[in-house]
Protein backbone atom coordinates (compact mmCIF):
# COMPACT_ATOMS: atom_id res chain seq x y z
CA UNK A 1 0.00 0.00 0.00
CA UNK A 2 1.05 3.54 -0.65
CA UNK A 3 2.21 5.45 2.40
CA UNK A 4 -0.34 8.13 1.51
CA UNK A 5 -3.19 5.67 2.10
CA UNK A 6 -2.15 5.34 5.75
CA UNK A 7 -2.97 8.94 6.57
CA UNK A 8 -5.68 9.81 9.06
CA UNK A 9 -9.12 10.81 7.76
CA UNK A 10 -9.81 14.53 7.56
CA UNK A 11 -11.92 16.21 10.22
CA UNK A 12 -15.33 17.59 9.31
CA UNK A 13 -15.11 20.90 7.39
CA UNK A 14 -15.40 24.00 9.58
CA UNK A 15 -17.32 27.07 8.41
CA UNK A 16 -14.84 29.93 8.53
CA UNK A 17 -17.40 32.53 9.51
CA UNK A 18 -20.01 32.16 12.29
CA UNK A 19 -22.42 34.23 10.21
CA UNK A 20 -22.42 35.63 6.65
CA UNK A 21 -18.86 36.14 5.35
CA UNK A 22 -17.80 39.80 5.08
CA UNK A 23 -19.33 41.63 2.14
CA UNK A 24 -21.36 38.68 0.83
CA UNK A 25 -24.61 39.55 -0.93
CA UNK A 26 -25.97 36.08 -1.67
CA UNK A 27 -25.77 36.62 -5.42
CA UNK A 28 -23.43 33.72 -6.24
CA UNK A 29 -24.89 30.63 -7.87
CA UNK A 30 -24.92 27.11 -6.47
CA UNK A 31 -21.52 25.72 -5.50
CA UNK A 32 -20.58 22.90 -7.88
CA UNK A 33 -17.83 21.20 -9.86
CA UNK A 34 -17.46 23.25 -13.04
CA UNK A 35 -15.35 20.66 -14.88
CA UNK A 36 -16.56 20.05 -18.44
CA UNK A 37 -15.89 16.96 -20.60
CA UNK A 38 -13.70 19.13 -22.83
CA UNK A 39 -11.47 20.31 -19.97
CA UNK A 40 -7.93 18.97 -19.95
CA UNK A 41 -6.69 16.21 -17.69
CA UNK A 42 -3.45 16.18 -15.68
CA UNK A 43 -1.24 13.07 -15.59
CA UNK A 44 -4.13 11.01 -16.96
CA UNK A 45 -6.64 12.14 -14.34
CA UNK A 46 -9.47 14.67 -14.31
CA UNK A 47 -9.41 17.71 -12.05
CA UNK A 48 -12.19 18.90 -9.74
CA UNK A 49 -12.82 22.56 -10.61
CA UNK A 50 -15.04 23.81 -7.81
CA UNK A 51 -16.89 27.03 -8.50
CA UNK A 52 -19.42 29.42 -6.96
CA UNK A 53 -17.99 29.19 -3.46
CA UNK A 54 -19.83 31.54 -1.10
CA UNK A 55 -19.51 29.52 2.12
CA UNK A 56 -15.74 29.17 2.72
CA UNK A 57 -14.51 26.32 4.90
CA UNK A 58 -11.37 24.96 6.54
CA UNK A 59 -10.81 21.20 6.55
CA UNK A 60 -8.09 19.84 8.82
CA UNK A 61 -6.11 16.78 7.73
CA UNK A 62 -4.24 15.66 10.88
CA UNK A 63 -0.77 14.19 10.42
CA UNK A 64 -0.60 10.52 11.49
CA UNK A 65 0.40 10.35 15.19
CA UNK A 66 3.41 8.18 14.34
CA UNK A 67 4.79 10.92 12.05
CA UNK A 68 3.32 14.15 13.41
CA UNK A 69 5.91 16.90 13.77
CA UNK A 70 3.61 19.65 15.03
CA UNK A 71 4.08 21.66 11.83
CA UNK A 72 1.02 22.66 9.83
CA UNK A 73 0.32 24.23 6.43
CA UNK A 74 -2.74 26.06 5.12
CA UNK A 75 -3.29 25.00 1.49
CA UNK A 76 -4.69 27.48 -1.05
CA UNK A 77 -5.69 25.77 -4.34
CA UNK A 78 -5.41 27.72 -7.56
CA UNK A 79 -7.85 28.44 -10.34
CA UNK A 80 -7.41 32.03 -11.47
CA UNK A 81 -9.66 33.34 -8.66
CA UNK A 82 -12.46 31.79 -10.72
CA UNK A 83 -12.54 28.16 -9.54
CA UNK A 84 -10.59 25.97 -7.09
CA UNK A 85 -8.62 22.90 -8.24
CA UNK A 86 -9.70 21.08 -5.10
CA UNK A 87 -8.06 17.70 -5.68
CA UNK A 88 -5.00 18.52 -7.82
CA UNK A 89 -3.97 21.45 -5.62
CA UNK A 90 -5.87 20.58 -2.46
CA UNK A 91 -6.63 17.10 -1.17
CA UNK A 92 -3.64 15.55 -2.93
CA UNK A 93 -1.38 18.16 -1.36
CA UNK A 94 -2.86 17.44 2.07
CA UNK A 95 -2.04 13.75 1.64
CA UNK A 96 1.57 14.56 0.75
CA UNK A 97 1.97 16.89 3.73
CA UNK A 98 0.56 14.21 6.03
CA UNK A 99 3.09 11.72 4.64
CA UNK A 100 5.96 13.91 5.91
CA UNK A 101 4.37 14.53 9.29
CA UNK A 102 2.67 17.87 8.59
CA UNK A 103 -0.94 18.62 9.46
CA UNK A 104 -2.77 20.24 6.55
CA UNK A 105 -5.57 22.77 6.54
CA UNK A 106 -7.37 22.86 3.19
CA UNK A 107 -8.88 26.28 2.53
CA UNK A 108 -11.99 26.45 0.39
CA UNK A 109 -11.99 30.18 -0.23
CA UNK A 110 -14.54 32.32 -2.03
CA UNK A 111 -14.56 32.29 -5.83
CA UNK A 112 -15.15 33.71 -8.36
CA UNK A 113 -13.81 37.22 -7.70
CA UNK A 114 -16.54 39.44 -6.34
CA UNK A 115 -17.82 42.39 -8.35
CA UNK A 116 -16.35 45.76 -7.36
CA UNK A 117 -13.69 44.12 -5.18
CA UNK A 118 -10.07 43.28 -5.91
CA UNK A 119 -9.93 39.62 -6.94
CA UNK A 120 -7.89 38.67 -3.87
CA UNK A 121 -9.87 40.63 -1.24
CA UNK A 122 -12.50 38.08 -0.19
CA UNK A 123 -9.99 35.20 -0.44
CA UNK A 124 -7.53 37.16 1.73
CA UNK A 125 -10.22 37.59 4.38
CA UNK A 126 -10.75 33.84 4.28
CA UNK A 127 -7.01 33.08 4.46
CA UNK A 128 -6.41 35.43 7.39
CA UNK A 129 -9.38 33.97 9.23
CA UNK A 130 -8.18 30.40 8.56
CA UNK A 131 -4.64 31.12 9.78
CA UNK A 132 -6.01 32.65 12.98
CA UNK A 133 -8.32 29.67 13.53
CA UNK A 134 -5.44 27.22 13.07
CA UNK A 135 -3.31 29.11 15.56
CA UNK A 136 -6.20 29.62 17.99
CA UNK A 137 -7.05 25.90 17.98
CA UNK A 138 -3.48 24.65 17.71
CA UNK A 139 -3.58 22.64 20.94
CA UNK A 140 -6.80 20.90 19.88
CA UNK A 141 -5.30 19.88 16.54
CA UNK A 142 -1.80 18.99 17.78
CA UNK A 143 -0.20 21.96 16.02
CA UNK A 144 2.79 24.03 17.08
CA UNK A 145 1.44 27.62 16.86
CA UNK A 146 4.93 28.81 15.88
CA UNK A 147 5.13 26.45 12.88
CA UNK A 148 2.06 27.25 10.81
CA UNK A 149 2.78 27.99 7.16
CA UNK A 150 0.81 28.69 4.01
CA UNK A 151 1.23 27.34 0.50
CA UNK A 152 -0.57 27.91 -2.75
CA UNK A 153 -0.66 27.11 -6.43
CA UNK A 154 -1.05 29.66 -9.24
CA UNK A 155 -3.68 32.16 -8.01
CA UNK A 156 -3.55 30.36 -4.66
CA UNK A 157 0.16 31.13 -4.57
CA UNK A 158 -0.62 34.80 -5.16
CA UNK A 159 -3.09 34.63 -2.29
CA UNK A 160 -0.41 32.99 -0.11
CA UNK A 161 2.06 35.73 -1.03
CA UNK A 162 -0.44 38.47 -0.16
CA UNK A 163 -1.18 36.76 3.18
CA UNK A 164 2.55 36.61 3.88
CA UNK A 165 2.98 40.34 3.18
CA UNK A 166 -0.19 41.81 4.66
CA UNK A 167 -0.55 40.17 8.04
CA UNK A 168 -0.07 43.32 10.13
CA UNK A 169 -3.60 44.56 9.44
CA UNK A 170 -6.65 42.32 9.46
CA UNK A 171 -8.73 43.02 6.36
CA UNK A 172 -12.09 42.52 8.10
CA UNK A 173 -13.72 43.50 11.37
CA UNK A 174 -12.91 40.83 14.01
CA UNK A 175 -15.85 38.52 14.68
CA UNK A 176 -14.74 36.54 17.75
CA UNK A 177 -11.82 35.66 20.02
CA UNK A 178 -10.04 33.71 17.29
CA UNK A 179 -9.45 36.98 15.45
CA UNK A 180 -7.29 38.17 18.33
CA UNK A 181 -4.79 35.49 17.28
CA UNK A 182 -1.94 36.37 14.92
CA UNK A 183 -2.60 35.66 11.22
CA UNK A 184 1.06 35.82 10.10
CA UNK A 185 2.21 32.56 8.46
CA UNK A 186 5.57 31.28 9.74
CA UNK A 187 6.70 30.11 6.29
CA UNK A 188 5.44 30.22 2.70
CA UNK A 189 5.54 27.92 -0.35
CA UNK A 190 4.61 29.35 -3.76
CA UNK A 191 4.14 26.77 -6.52
CA UNK A 192 3.92 28.16 -10.09
CA UNK A 193 2.71 31.51 -8.71
CA UNK A 194 0.66 34.01 -10.70
CA UNK A 195 0.10 37.79 -10.51
CA UNK A 196 3.23 38.63 -8.50
CA UNK A 197 4.46 41.31 -10.90
CA UNK A 198 3.03 43.89 -13.30
CA UNK A 199 4.40 43.14 -16.76
CA UNK A 200 3.40 46.52 -18.21
CA UNK A 201 5.46 48.24 -15.53
CA UNK A 202 8.73 46.39 -16.16
CA UNK A 203 7.73 43.57 -13.83
CA UNK A 204 7.27 45.85 -10.86
CA UNK A 205 6.09 43.91 -7.82
CA UNK A 206 2.27 43.96 -7.65
CA UNK A 207 1.10 46.79 -5.36
CA UNK A 208 -0.72 44.47 -2.95
CA UNK A 209 2.58 42.69 -2.17
CA UNK A 210 4.17 44.99 0.40
CA UNK A 211 7.48 43.21 0.85
CA UNK A 212 9.54 43.89 3.96
CA UNK A 213 12.05 42.03 6.11
CA UNK A 214 9.07 40.67 8.08
CA UNK A 215 7.92 38.45 5.21
CA UNK A 216 8.34 34.81 6.35
CA UNK A 217 10.89 32.43 4.74
CA UNK A 218 9.66 31.64 1.23
CA UNK A 219 10.06 28.70 -1.18
CA UNK A 220 9.26 29.22 -4.90
CA UNK A 221 9.00 26.85 -7.89
CA UNK A 222 8.24 27.66 -11.53
CA UNK A 223 9.25 26.65 -15.08
CA UNK A 224 10.57 28.68 -17.99
CA UNK A 225 7.76 27.47 -20.25
CA UNK A 226 4.98 28.27 -17.79
CA UNK A 227 2.08 30.15 -19.40
CA UNK A 228 2.37 32.45 -16.38
CA UNK A 229 5.63 34.25 -17.10
CA UNK A 230 8.56 32.99 -15.05
CA UNK A 231 9.49 36.63 -14.40
CA UNK A 232 6.78 36.48 -11.71
CA UNK A 233 9.03 34.26 -9.64
CA UNK A 234 12.35 35.80 -10.64
CA UNK A 235 11.49 39.39 -9.74
CA UNK A 236 9.59 38.38 -6.62
CA UNK A 237 12.59 36.39 -5.43
CA UNK A 238 14.89 39.35 -6.07
CA UNK A 239 12.58 41.63 -4.09
CA UNK A 240 12.64 39.16 -1.19
CA UNK A 241 16.44 38.98 -1.38
CA UNK A 242 16.74 42.77 -1.32
CA UNK A 243 14.52 42.83 1.78
CA UNK A 244 16.77 40.24 3.46
CA UNK A 245 14.02 37.62 3.50
CA UNK A 246 15.26 34.03 3.58
CA UNK A 247 14.11 32.67 0.19
CA UNK A 248 14.75 29.71 -2.08
CA UNK A 249 13.90 29.68 -5.81
CA UNK A 250 13.85 26.69 -8.17
CA UNK A 251 13.42 27.31 -11.90
CA UNK A 252 13.09 24.36 -14.29
CA UNK A 253 13.19 24.55 -18.10
CA UNK A 254 9.98 22.62 -18.86
CA UNK A 255 6.80 21.40 -17.24
CA UNK A 256 4.30 24.15 -17.95
CA UNK A 257 1.63 25.05 -15.42
CA UNK A 258 -0.90 23.29 -13.22
CA UNK A 259 0.81 19.95 -12.56
CA UNK A 260 0.23 19.89 -8.81
CA UNK A 261 2.03 16.90 -7.31
CA UNK A 262 1.19 14.53 -10.16
CA UNK A 263 4.44 13.09 -11.55
CA UNK A 264 5.52 13.39 -15.18
CA UNK A 265 8.67 13.15 -17.26
CA UNK A 266 9.45 16.78 -16.40
CA UNK A 267 11.95 17.30 -13.58
CA UNK A 268 9.82 20.06 -12.06
CA UNK A 269 7.44 17.44 -10.68
CA UNK A 270 10.17 16.45 -8.22
CA UNK A 271 9.53 19.72 -6.38
CA UNK A 272 7.86 18.06 -3.35
CA UNK A 273 11.21 16.50 -2.41
CA UNK A 274 12.89 19.90 -2.66
CA UNK A 275 10.17 21.48 -0.54
CA UNK A 276 10.57 18.78 2.09
CA UNK A 277 14.34 19.41 2.21
CA UNK A 278 13.68 23.14 2.54
CA UNK A 279 11.30 22.58 5.44
CA UNK A 280 13.82 20.31 7.13
CA UNK A 281 16.48 22.98 6.71
CA UNK A 282 14.26 25.41 8.60
CA UNK A 283 13.77 22.90 11.40
CA UNK A 284 10.06 22.63 10.64
CA UNK A 285 9.97 18.83 10.46
CA UNK A 286 11.61 18.08 13.78
CA UNK A 287 9.24 16.18 16.06
CA UNK A 288 7.64 18.47 18.62
CA UNK A 289 8.68 17.84 22.21
CA UNK A 290 5.40 19.25 23.54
Amino acid sequence: MSALMLNAAPLAPISLWPQTPPGEKGDIGEERDMTKPTDGIVAGKRVIRLGNVSQPTLTIYPAPPSKATGAAVLICPGGGYHILAMDLEGTEVAEWLNSIGVTAGLLKYRVPARKDRERYEAPLEDAQRALSLMRNRAAEWGIDPKRIGIMGFSAGAHLSAVASCRFDRRTYTPVDAADQTDCRPDFVMLIYPAYLTVQKENDKIAPELTISSNVPPTFIVQTQDDKIRVENSLFYYLALKQANVRAELHVFPTGGHGYGLRPSSHAVTTWPGLAEQWMRGLGLLERSTK
